[in-house]
């Protein structure tokens, strides 16, 4: 089957899968190390969304400490040692993203993971939950040299799949995602279930989902205005 417009570049965690948990697992081993008293999920949830260094350094700094680069560098390794032995005790894709990419797959829609996950992280978990068969390729920080929400990170998404950026839709939770679609003026969604500290209406995407299994339909009916109104929220 020919790969069908448009292609689907989407976010990992709080887009795909909800892996706060092991995330906060994974913080709370370092912290302990540390001997500094643990974060709670809700506090843990403020401080993700731009990669396992800034998680950490946004957990430490809470409890006090302000490492220099090195010492930085020296932590984030630890956390992503305690995460990479264990990323996915807890966490599960979110409701609907297992039947909806099956849906889409056989449909013969081309799709990317752009996430800043490490590679490592992010390709075990998308094994070990039955999601890797779904995705052309998996672009992560180590394959380019600026990140999100820098747009080069979206648009190597985009090359990996072969694809041109007017062929694309980003789908993600938080203005990481909507920035760098913005910057490629290409449309974007967002799921309002995600970790974003922003409410999900106010961060400029072309439209908003409740629900994981609207995509579909969603897809199907292009174009958006930016002013409709959230489906699925019934």
């Amino acid at each position: 089957m020919a790969a069908r417009d448009p292609a689907l570049i989407f976010d990992l965690d709080g887009t795909l899968v909800d892996s706060l948990a092991d995330l906060r697992s994974a913080i709370n081993r370092l912290l302990a190390q540390l001997r500094l008293q643990p974060v709670s999920l809700a506090e843990a949830r403020v401080m993700l969304g731009d990669g396992a260094n800034a998680f950490v350094q946004r957990a430490v700094e809470a409890r006090g400490l302000a490492p220099d680069p090195a010492e930085q560098a020296r932590l984030t390794r630890r956390y992503l040692e305690f995460y990479n032995a264990q990323p996915v005790l807890e966490t599960r894709p979110y409701p609907g993203v297992l039947e909806s990419l099956e849906r889409l797959d056989r449909l013969g829609y081309a799709c990317a993971v752009c996430t800043n996950k490490p590679k490592r992280a992010a390709r075990a978990l998308l094994e070990a939950l039955d999601l890797a068969r779904f995705f052309g390729a998996v672009v992560c920080p180590e394959d380019v040299r600026n990140r999100k929400p820098h747009p080069d990170h979206l648009a190597a998404s985009i090359a990996a799949l072969g694809r041109d950026p007017k062929t694309a839709v980003m789908i993600g939770d938080s203005a990481n995602d909507v920035r760098p679609a913005r910057a490629l003026g290409i449309p974007v969604v967002v799921m309002a279930y995600g970790y974003s500290l922003e409410a999900a209406q106010s961060l400029g995407a072309d439209l908003v989902l409740e629900r994981f299994a609207d995509l579909e339909a969603a897809l199907a009916e292009p174009p958006w205005s930016r002013a409709q109104s959230k489906i699925g929220s019934d």
